[in-house]
């Protein structure tokens, strides 16, 4: 048990994940898309008429619960900068490396989902005359959201991992701690 951190900060960090993983796909189902209408003033004017504009608060409830996963974890690790220290050796190399990688991929999903989610609600605002019969209605692409999502599932991977190792090199500095505290040197006089 020793060294596999709280099952509690596990939970909520995989909790928190999957539903930022569960917003960035309704985020992409739900996309706006345009549809190309004619003025009924001026029919040689034709504009884009979005529908609904709910992936762009997927878009941004996906952002909000990775940040919070992501925040959650770096409180409880003090950002791996500030707290206990970690004993040197495999366990401290593997935390080191898997906290790059979370960071990395965070940096990457937040901004997958939150670009997603500016571009969609611009398009989905976006109205504009035209005299071209034609021309398309710009939406965001596909694939945004998903790519947004695999990296918010690849960030949740590399937390656990970071968590798990951070705590294993934590406990094992204590112990080392505990172990040179409580020795004794043996002296004797000579008789």
């Amino acid at each position: 048990m020793e060294g596999k951190g709280s099952t509690l900060v596990h939970i909520v960090v995989i909790a928190l994940s999957l539903t930022a993983f569960g917003f960035a796909i309704a985020a992409e189902r739900r996309r706006s898309t345009g549809t190309i209408v004619t003025d009924h003033i001026n029919a040689n004017t034709t504009y884009c008429v979005y529908d609904s504009d709910i992936a762009t608060g997927y878009g941004v409830g996906s952002f909000l619960f990775l940040l919070s996963a992501q925040s959650v974890l770096m409180a409880v690790t003090k950002c791996m900068c500030f707290g206990k220290p970690l004993a040197p050796g495999g366990s401290r190399a593997w935390s080191i490396i898997y906290f790059s990688g979370s960071w990395l991929t965070f940096l990457i999903a937040e901004s997958c989902v939150i670009a997603g989610a500016a571009k969609n609600a611009y398009h989905t605002k976006y109205r504009d005359a035209v005299y071209a019969h034609n021309w398309t209605c710009e939406s965001l692409r596909k694939g945004v959201f998903i790519a947004g999502a695999f990296f918010v599932v690849f960030t949740m991977i590399l937390n656990v991992y970071y968590y798990m190792y951070f705590t294993k090199a934590t406990s094992q500095a204590a112990r080392k701690v505990a172990t040179k505290a409580g020795g004794n040197v043996g002296m004797a006089g000579y008789a």
